[in-house]
């Protein structure tokens, strides 16, 4: 797990490559990798490499980037983990392929040497890299298929510039920090910036699933190397238990200790569960509990320690309040990179496992959307079929507006339940989304508003891998159930949960694995149709294949790892319950607008 980051001049009369500037960029990132540094530079004057290392797997320095490979033809720099490294090593080194590290990061520039882009549908992982071709001339660009590690770009003045972070093209003192309307408008409707967009006009997001090429002086458009699309050409699992240890093993792979993550949900209990059947000790195990939730059904440690005695773990519990986490404000926004709602519990829990000494934690982020346990897979259906026959009553849609303010007026999206919730995307981006494009000019005033909303649609945005069975099906079909797995884990959990995921626990040099969000193993989990979780939920899952988890883990009504943010920064908002946390994250959006030097508001 690292930082990557690169300067690449276009044309011949592109400014030289100033090497302060890669230096500011690669050592802004330095939380990503305090283990180790290094940059490269081509002999011909066209590109620079950089990187920051954070070392779990070949801890020795010949698993140092930037990485050569064939005399130096390939120069490679990665960030993230190749689960089956070893496999493709062992294949490779079968063809006579000769390997001086036991790095995964070798493994890839050698497999990318013998079959290029085709190379990146055989990593199973989390990745963002660059690869330099000097023979060629040429640079790629690619991310996993999750969008689990972080990979943007920009172009001006004849030059590309790439690097894990936005801030940290930023800190390179070169590219421009304009706000982009597009991505503050995505940001203000979803709570977190839709890929490729950013905040900044100038930068873009290598989209997930995508790989792009620089080449004679262009630099083409993204395309997929992996597909949201159900098939046969996949490891088949012979069932969910099957497919789920398998998943846990590879996430297991390192060179150092792997802790989890454990909540009182079912996600992280059955990481757990795992996870300590197949290391040969019982792993560390961390859970978060927060003051104000003390005594309340909100607090998860009671349930998550009675899960660790019953796998033997050795548990660690780490109680915040609203001081410390006021002192800890400050970084967390720092360390943000794109303004997001969430992450700030994933920050703390990050900071309590920095502090015991890890490197590498399991999280159950990933299994609501693999197993269909959020609210939205039961709602998101219904009101589109509710909201299709209630635009069948005559003169509903022009008073229905008011209706809803003076019915429901905490809950202002409800206006534009008629106009956007009769699609599946719709009702999605209703169900899940903050603020309403109606509601933009008075945020961000009229003119920036509209030009955000000209460059981005929400509803197309969410439906566009959403195929057509899928946005016409009845409620409670298989169909309707997938596009809304797809949604959210193309949506909610691509833009915000991974993301926050990533930046929270970097920032602390910590790398978080999520082996619920797998490619190979949402691919066996749909060959499989996506059963039991479908028909007989998640639950069924869970005792199917962890057997030993206590009996107060299904007890426990599901809340989500939440913590009282808007309460501690200054009693604006409550810790009251799951139906005012809308507005609080209302609330929050604003405030954490703010602090990226972007003021909106009804002043706007």
């Amino acid at each position: 797990m690292c930082g990557i980051n690169g300067i690449l001049r276009l044309s011949d009369d592109a400014p030289r490559i100033d090497r302060a500037e890669l230096l500011r960029t690669r050592d802004a990132m330095a939380p990503r990798g305090p283990d180790g540094f290094g940059e490269w530079f081509s002999p011909s004057g066209r590109i620079a490499l950089g990187h920051r290392r954070l070392s779990i797997i070949d801890l020795s320095p010949a698993g140092a980037q930037p990485m050569a490979w064939r005399d130096g033809r390939y120069r490679i720099v990665f960030n993230g983990e190749i689960y089956n490294y070893r496999e493709l090593r062992a294949e490779l080194a079968g063809r006579g392929v000769e390997f001086r590290s036991r790095s995964d990061t070798e493994v890839i520039a050698a497999l990318y040497a013998r079959e290029g882009v085709a190379a990146l549908a055989r990593l199973r992982g989390m990745f963002a890299l660059a690869i330099w071709d000097e023979s060629e001339g040429r640079l790629l660009l690619a991310r996993d298929p999750y969008g689990i590690k972080p990979l943007y770009y920009a172009v001006a003045g004849g030059t590309l510039r790439f690097a894990s972070q936005v801030k940290a093209l930023e800190a390179g003192g070169v590219v421009s920090q304009e706000p982009d309307p597009a991505g503050v408008a995505g940001f203000l409707l979803w709570g977190s910036v839709p890929e490729p967009l950013t905040l900044r006009r100038a930068v873009r997001a290598v989209p997930a699933g995508h790989f792009l090429i620089v080449e004679g002086g262009r630099v083409g458009e993204p395309r997929p190397h992996h597909r949201w699309v159900d098939n046969g050409a996949v490891p088949p699992a012979a069932d969910i238990r099957e497919a789920l240890t398998g998943s846990v093993r590879a996430h297991l792979v390192a060179d150092v200790p792997v802790a989890v993550f454990l909540s009182a949900g079912l996600d992280s209990a059955l990481l757990a569960a795992l996870a300590a059947r197949l290391l040969p000790e019982p792993p560390v195990t961390f859970t978060l509990r927060f003051a104000s939730f003390l005594g309340s059904e909100l607090d998860e440690a009671p349930v998550a320690a009675e899960v660790a005695r019953a796998l033997g773990t050795r548990h660690t519990e780490r109680l915040v309040g609203r001081e410390e986490f006021l002192d800890i404000w400050p970084r967390a926004i720092a360390a943000m990179d794109q303004p997001s709602i969430d992450g700030f519990n994933t920050f703390l829990i990050s900071r309590a496992a920095h502090e015991a000494g890890l490197k590498v934690v399991l999280s159950g982020l990933g299994g609501d959307e693999l197993f269909g346990s959020y609210p939205s897979f039961a709602d998101v259906p219904r009101w589109a079929g509710r909201v299709r026959l209630l635009r069948l009553i005559p003169g509903l849609a022009a008073a229905w507006p008011g209706f809803a303010r003076r019915a429901r007026p905490r809950q202002p999206r409800l206006a534009g339940m008629l106009r956007y919730g009769g699609s599946l995307p719709g009702a999605y981006f209703l169900r899940k989304g903050l603020f309403l494009p109606e509601e933009l000019p008075g945020l961000l005033g009229r003119e920036v508003a509209e030009e955000g909303l000209a460059a981005y649609d929400p509803i197309a945005d969410a439906g566009k891998l959403v195929d057509v069975a899928g946005r016409r099906s009845r409620p409670r079909s298989p169909a309707a159930w997938r596009a809304v797995h797809v949604m959210e884990s193309t949506q909610y959990m691509r833009n915000q949960l991974l993301r926050d995921s990533d930046w929270a626990s970097m920032a602390h040099s910590l790398e978080l694995r999520v082996p619920l969000a797998d490619a190979l193993l949402r691919q066996q989990v749909a060959a499989l149709g996506f059963e039991p979780a479908r028909d007989r939920g998640k639950a069924a899952v869970v005792r199917s294949v962890a057997a030993e988890l206590p009996e107060a883990i299904y007890r426990r009504p599901k809340t989500g790892f939440h913590i009282p943010v808007m309460e501690w920064l200054g009693g604006e908002g409550t810790a009251a319950g799951p139906r005012d946390w809308g507005a609080d994250s209302r609330r929050l959006a604003l405030r954490v607008l703010g602090e990226f030097g972007i003021q909106a508001g009804p002043e706007a």
